[in-house]
């Protein structure tokens, strides 16, 4: 008897992990962990854990008791034997600690690029499709012309900022409220195969991006966060790659759009998984104005946005076999192959 979710999810983590250790190893870098402002991994992965308990118990429980103290033990007992069964804290555990390996992997491998391949960049060539496809024009100018450099810069650089707390948050609801397990196991497995996909896309194919490589396409943009981000980007991939400076991560690197993929596969999740329409159109409206804006201020080119969306299908898909999902033959739909909490068993 095997699960697997488990053999793909912890896989995953596990080949993610192995690759940034042999490659820190072989080019004599050290392995930084980007996030690490609460401490080492072994701090953070169980604070990164209760966290999860507590955004689910706090809130719920201060609600229901409308803040009286004595309610609270009972309900906190109720939630904890309903809720958090061995399954759910299974799900969290692994959902958690896989993702995190597999995110922090990806960062280092994504910046021992520069080391690998030094000098080989496909920035010419992926500007040429672009103009190609739009007829000799370039489609970041075309998209200034049409949207403006006003308030559309800086809804668009919200928008694009957004991904930075959608993918945990997304994660963390998957994980936390997921009627059903196996949906969880599903989105975790998707997000760990994504990022690993994206990362090996860089290897493939490495480009700066059109912001780097043409950077005078976007002087006439006004200042935004996304343009301080791109500068803080240039800012560390030059102390990566020419201080000797080692615990740092250069993150530049545009073949395929990770921002497409991500958030493209939370929308089919959410589409799949909820019930909640609104919440359906939201996450469709995201991910089509970020597309819009990797264009805009040019974190991507073109064929990196199609690149993003085949990841995001093939997550989905791989992911939603390994959790045990029958798909429909027409749209996103799913059935689990079980109406319980527990993960689809296959039998050898």
């Amino acid at each position: 008897m095997y699960r697997r979710a488990y053999v793909l999810l912890i896989g995953v983590a596990s080949v993610m992990g192995l690759i940034a250790v042999v490659m820190a190893v072989t080019l004599g870098r050290r392995l930084a962990d980007p996030e690490g402002f609460l401490g080492p991994a072994w701090v953070r992965l169980p604070m990164l854990i209760l966290g999860a308990f507590l955004l689910d118990m706090l809130p719920r429980t201060l609600w229901i008791s409308r803040f009286h103290p004595k309610k609270m033990p009972q309900l906190i007992r109720e939630r904890i034997r309903d809720h958090w069964t061995r399954e759910r804290m299974t799900l969290v555990v692994m959902g958690v600690v896989c993702f995190y390996i597999t995110y922090v992997s990806y960062r280092n491998i994504k910046s021992f690029l520069p080391f690998v391949r030094p000098d080989t960049y496909f920035d010419r060539e992926l500007h040429l499709v672009d103009r190609a496809l739009f007829a000799g024009h370039e489609p970041a100018v075309l998209l200034h012309n049409l949207l403006g450099t006003g308030i559309s810069a800086h809804f668009l650089s919200t928008i694009y900022l957004w991904f930075l707390p959608l993918v945990p948050l997304a994660l963390t609801a998957w994980l936390i409220w997921t009627k059903n397990i196996s949906h969880g196991y599903w989105f975790a497995t998707s997000q760990c195969i994504a990022w690993t996909l994206g990362t090996a896309s860089y290897y493939m194919l490495p480009t700066l991006g059109p912001g780097f490589e043409y950077p005078f396409l976007f002087h006439e943009l006004p200042d935004t966060g996304s343009g301080q981000l791109m500068d803080g980007l240039i800012y560390g991939r030059q102390t990566v790659m020419y201080s000797g400076q080692l615990g740092e991560v250069q993150s530049v690197a545009g073949f395929a759009s990770l921002h497409t993929a991500i958030t493209l596969l939370v929308a089919m999740m959410a589409q799949a998984t909820l019930k909640w329409k609104p919440l359906h159109w939201l996450l469709w409206v995201n991910f089509a104005v970020t597309v819009v804006a990797t264009i805009y201020f040019g974190w991507h080119y073109v064929a990196d946005d199609i690149a993003g969306i085949v990841i995001a299908f093939v997550a989905y898909y791989l992911g939603g076999i390994a959790s045990g999902q029958k798909f429909e033959r027409h749209g996103l739909g799913s059935h689990p192959t079980t109406t319980t909490s527990k993960i689809p068993v296959d039998a050898d």
